[in-house]
């Protein structure tokens, strides 16, 4: 089963470290890092003339390799701009790679009481989360924003390119990808090796490297080799495959990483090798012969013990009680933005849609979205708590554009 959700236990508050912040930062700011109780790495960024608001990072992933004391740093660089506009900041490594929402959000939220009985509590406290930290974040703000007394430990919560269709409903797309490549390409796993079943991404005890799976893929489809060197048959495997799956050649390899290593942590770390994933209904489109390829395509069900410990882990029921605000870029190559929508009839069917806004960009990133668009976020939610009314999109748009100061930085759609 997934980690479930639990208390965070009374403990002595480790002192933190004071240490160089990032220089994407800027002057004026203070940095310090402690290692909590579970074995995760925090890191804060605290503004020296700060306003008086604490934003609590949810970072995506899942980061599958042991938490190292810099891991932070990658995000608190990345969201930089929000510290500059004079937000503190926490961000947590959370206690171990690999997946589970659950332990993700009891971490962040360690982080967040940590800043708290260090430097005591904020003005006010929003929780952010990014790709699978939107999962995270989202989690959260639905099972542990409110203290023993039912009163609000954040104000506001926002989620920036998430994952907010639940794990159970968010990697169909790779699970479609993953029995396709294999129809074309059949060495994931290869002839020669033992057989496993490709929804369990890759054995427990295999050793195939990043690399070694970029190899395989370029070997069948010449994605990596330049269009004019390609066979025929590279051409063709290549064309049918993102055809049907609708992926774009440039993830190609990512996206096969992700079913091959992160499925692996999923399935035969976390659910005790049980499958969550399923294919047996699905009818595939866009090829050169969708006959053969829906008849020989691989098959297979989900267990239902491991879609409900999934669902329990990952999914989300839309009961938010905090004013929230999504943005995603329409053309994030890496988690289709239809998720946002999933997820806002998810809250308007739990009765929730006054508390949530979902924005749109026209950018076609995923990690990095710009500076102006997360600040104007972050600038809606807070004048959204002090004030009660929730924000048009149009004026997140003008405050957008305010901050951008005339330059491009500013993509929001209606």
């Amino acid at each position: 089963m997934l980690l479930p959700w639990f208390a965070l236990a009374a403990a002595v508050v480790p002192s933190p470290q004071q240490r160089p912040c990032p220089p994407a930062l800027g002057q004026g700011v203070e940095c310090s890092t402690l290692k909590d109780d579970q074995g995760a790495w925090i890191l804060f960024a605290r503004p020296k003339a700060g306003n008086g608001t604490l934003i609590v990072h949810a970072h995506g992933g899942p980061r599958l390799g042991a938490p190292q004391a810099d891991d932070p740093d990658e995000d608190l660089v990345r969201f930089s701009a929000l510290v500059r506009a004079g937000y503190a900041w926490a961000g947590t490594s959370y206690r171990r790679g690999g997946y589970g929402v659950r332990m993700a959000a009891a971490d962040t939220d360690r982080a967040r009481a940590l800043y708290w009985s260090v430097y005591g509590r904020p003005g006010m406290t929003l929780l952010h989360g990014q790709s699978w930290g939107g999962n995270v974040a989202a989690k959260l703000a639905e099972t542990g924003v409110l203290d023993d007394e039912g009163k609000p430990l954040y104000n506001g919560v926002m989620i920036t390119n998430g994952v907010l269709a639940g794990g159970t409903k968010a990697y169909q797309f790779r699970v479609d990808l993953r029995a396709v490549y294999q129809f074309y390409c059949r060495n994931l796993p290869k002839a020669d090796e033992p057989a496993y079943p490709i929804w369990q991404g890759l054995p427990l005890n295999s050793k195939l490297t990043r690399k070694e799976l970029a190899a395989r893929v370029d070997e069948c489809t010449g994605v990596d080799t330049p269009a004019a060197a390609r066979s025929a048959g590279q051409v063709a495997r290549l064309r049918d495959i993102l055809a049907v799956t609708r992926i774009s050649e440039g993830q190609l390899v990512q996206q096969l990483a992700y079913t091959s290593f992160t499925f692996r942590d999923i399935v035969m770390l976390r659910l005790g090798g049980r499958n969550p994933f399923d294919n047996s209904g699905s009818r595939y489109s866009g090829s050169a012969d969708d006959a053969a390829l829906n008849t020989n395509i691989p098959r297979f069900r989900a267990d239902p013990d491991a879609v409900s410990a999934l669902a329990f882990d990952s999914d989300l029921a839309g009961r938010i009680v905090l004013p929230t605000i999504t943005m995603h870029a329409n053309g994030d190559p890496v988690i289709p933005a239809e998720g946002d929508a999933v997820y806002a009839r998810t809250v308007a069917a739990a009765g929730n849609a006054r508390l949530l806004l979902s924005l749109r960009t026209s950018e076609d990133n995923h990690s990095k979205m710009s500076d102006a668009e997360y600040v104007a976020v972050a600038d809606a939610l807070t004048d959204w708590v002090r004030s009660g009314r929730r924000p048009a999109p149009s004026d997140v748009f003008r405050r957008c554009d305010g901050l951008a100061h005339g330059k491009q930085g500013c993509a929001f759609v209606p």
